[in-house]
């Protein structure tokens, strides 16, 4: 049995936005927002963080491929995908 893998883009307190990988959003963003050892070192110093952003990829190449895509957007293209826009 495959698990499902999701890429995820949060909005931190200074409204930068942060993206990554996991098989658990809930149990991650709880880690982002709570756990100093799981949580980024990125967002441990924005906190707290909302998820704004998610897809749902079948296997974990699929979702760390497109991670890379967003990672390599601009601030703008992302704010663009987060509310639809063309």
């Amino acid at each position: 049995m495959s698990k499902t893998w999701y890429v995820y883009l949060l909005r931190c307190s200074d409204n930068s936005l942060y993206t990554g990988i996991t098989t658990d959003i809930n149990l991650r963003l709880n880690q982002h927002n709570n756990c100093n050892k799981l949580g980024s070192k990125y967002t441990r110093a924005r906190r707290p963080v909302k998820l704004v952003y998610n897809e749902i990829h079948e296997n974990r190449s699929a979702a760390s491929k497109r991670e890379c895509q967003l990672k390599r957007l601009n601030k703008k293209q992302k704010e663009q995908l987060i509310t639809h826009l063309p």
